[in-house]
C-alpha cells in the first residue's frame, strides 16, 4: 500500500524549477492583495503601481518603476516599453485597473518577458472588486 502513496506526492509541475521565483512572486501577490484590501478598486494604474512599489519597498524587497526594455529587430533597437514594475530584477509586474483582463494585457507581458530574456511575470488587474492575477513564465 505504501507504493501508491507515491502516486498521491506533488506533480513534477509544482516543483521550483517548473515555476521559478516562486518564493518572489507569492511575497510580490502577499503586497498586491495587502494594496488592494487598503484602496480597493477605483483609482488609477499609476496608483496601485506607486501603492505596490511602496508596499514591496517596505517589505525590504527591490523594486523599480518604469523600467526600460529595449526592443530589437535582427539586432537593431526599433523601440522601448516601461514595464510597470521590475521585482528584484527577475519578475516584470504589469499593473492594471480595467473591469476584466484582456488577451492583449496577457500578450503584452510575454512581450515583456519576450523582449528582456526575463522569465516570469506577474500581471496584476486592481480595477475590479477582486485583486485579478495571472501569473507568465516564458
Amino acid at each position: 500500500m505504501s507504493a501508491d502513496r507515491t502516486q498521491i506526492s506533488r506533480p513534477s509541475q509544482w516543483d521550483k524549477g517548473e515555476y521559478p521565483h516562486q518564493e518572489l512572486t507569492e511575497k510580490i501577490i502577499g503586497a498586491a492583495f495587502e494594496v488592494h484590501r487598503e484602496l480597493g478598486p477605483g483609482f488609477l494604474e499609476k496608483v496601485f503601481e506607486t501603492a505596490l512599489a511602496r508596499e514591496l519597498t517596505s517589505r525590504g524587497i527591490a523594486v523599480r518603476t518604469q523600467s526600460e526594455i529595449g526592443v530589437s529587430y535582427k539586432g537593431q533597437s526599433v523601440g522601448v516599453y516601461y514595464a510597470d514594475l521590475l521585482v528584484d530584477g527577475s519578475v516584470i509586474c504589469e499593473i492594471k485597473a480595467v473591469e476584466t483582463l484582456a488577451s492583449a494585457h496577457q500578450a503584452q507581458l510575454l512581450h515583456y518577458l519576450k523582449a528582456t530574456g526575463i522569465k516570469v511575470g506577474l500581471l496584476l488587474n486592481f480595477g475590479a472588486k477582486r485583486l485579478a492575477i495571472k501569473r507568465r513564465v516564458f
